[in-house]
């Protein structure tokens, strides 16, 4: 740790940061059938007084109709149905869209395969009292993957590694989804500017908050590989994965080069 870095620690901790508000869980879900009454199910009992959205890319096997039936019984469980299959971020963007205008005080991220165990969401929640952005991390101590091949693993931590060292973004897990965002951080991060998916969209969300000053913690979880359904996980999402951080990573370094010939 630098100094820079234990000054905005510093900085963050003498801050006083307002209360939650009313959370809002965003599922994005594209053929998860077999998961979402478990998944929902599980939210609901972690964190009771939360709310869920499942935003549904139009799917084919019937998630969104199902979807539909739990929140008939269920006021804190709501369906945003989209047209069709447009990748994580969108699902996420329009997710946040509808929170936000609908109030709620903190919008997260999950995974709709329990990946995202529910059960550690009350410790994302309590550390975003003292922060803008809280991230469950699998990289930090006490974080951990189960059932994972080495192969996966060694691509996430190498896409993680690569991420940080090329923005300069002291995060240790850069491409993780689940997170827990205040309201006011997500207004502040220029949304509209964000097109980018997959592991990327999460990238750009971190190296946003980060270059924005906002105060990101990390906390460590537990993931779990999936036990029913398609992983979404693509060769074109790492590729723009590669491409969009090599670029944004250029962009970082030509600006602080002509800033200093300027000075």
């Amino acid at each position: 740790m630098n100094d820079g870095d234990e000054s905005a620690r510093a900085a963050a901790g003498r801050r006083q940061f307002g209360p939650l508000g009313t959370a809002l869980v965003i599922i994005p879900t594209y053929n998860e059938a077999e998961n979402i009454k478990s998944i929902v199910d599980r939210v609901r009992a972690a964190v009771p007084e939360a709310h869920v959205l499942v935003a549904d890319d139009n799917s084919p096997d019937g998630t969104g109709e199902l979807a539909d039936e739990i929140a008939a019984g269920d006021d804190h469980v709501h369906v945003l149905h989209r047209k069709g299959k447009e990748g994580l971020g969108a699902a996420y963007l329009a997710g946040f869209r509808w929170g936000i205008e609908r109030g709620y005080g903190v919008l997260i991220e999950m995974d709709a395969d329990g990946s995202h165990q529910p059960e550690e969401l009350p410790r994302l929640l309590t550390a975003l009292k003292g922060a803008d952005l809280v991230l469950g991390s699998r990289w930090v101590p006490g974080g951990r993957v189960v059932n994972w091949p080495r192969s996966r693993e060694f691509l996430s931590r190498g896409g993680s590694t690569y991420s940080r060292m090329l923005l300069g973004v002291p995060i240790r897990d850069v491409t993780g989804g689940y997170r827990a965002f205040r309201r006011e951080t997500l207004e502040g991060l220029g949304l509209r500017e964000v097109a980018s998916q997959g592991y990327c969209f999460q990238v750009d969300l971190a190296r946003r908050a980060v270059k924005a000053g906002y105060h990101v913690v990390e906390v460590p979880i537990t993931f779990v590989e999936r036990e029913h359904g398609d992983s979404k996980m693509s060769r074109d999402i790492v590729v723009e994965a590669l491409w969009r951080v090599t670029a944004w990573g250029v962009e970082e370094r030509v600006g602080r080069l002509l800033g200093r010939k300027r000075a």
